[in-house]
């Protein structure tokens, strides 16, 4: 039976240019001339770590992050924003998880989802993706589209599309 995966991942390559070129960004501007701002990614947690003087500063590198991605052609809803916390002196500190996987929630929104659209399809969850399959290729097409349509609060992708 032909099927396909549903899954929310993101490229650690794409990822790591669009930090490295919100960090060249802001060395360059002329606002943060002097500034002891940083921006970490740390790849194996998937979690980038920003340190800087204060909350304009800290929206501008926040907004600089966002805009690298989109020109990267990654989805920033992948980013998971945690709260400011007060580092050593006068800094602030803030993590941004990257989301990867669909968490049990999501996963069970999409399958909710797509069983009440009425198409002729199983959608089942297996460890961090949903599997769905069809007698036909066209009723999975058809699940794309109308994924691809609705919002579920993470960037999708579809993958292993199999006959």
């Amino acid at each position: 039976m032909p099927s396909f995966d549903i899954v929310s991942k993101v490229d650690a390559q794409t990822l790591d240019n669009a930090i490295n070129n919100a960090k060249k960004e802001i060395l360059n501007r002329f606002d943060f001339n002097g500034s002891k701002s940083t921006i970490d990614l740390d790849k194996k947690t998937n979690v980038v770590t920003i340190v800087t003087e204060d909350d304009m500063r800290l929206s501008a590198i926040e907004g600089s992050i966002i805009s690298r991605m989109m020109k990267q052609n990654l989805d920033p809803k992948s980013l998971d924003f945690g709260d400011e916390h007060q580092a050593s002196g006068n800094m602030i500190r803030k993590e941004i998880t990257i989301k990867e996987g669909l968490d049990k929630d999501a996963a069970k929104k999409v399958v909710a989802k797509i069983k009440a659209s009425g198409l002729k399809v199983q959608a089942s969850i297996m460890d961090d993706q949903v599997r769905v399959t069809a007698k036909k290729i066209d009723d999975l097409q058809a699940v794309i589209s109308f994924c691809r349509g609705e919002d579920f609060g993470q960037p999708l992708q579809y993958i292993n599309m199999r006959n």
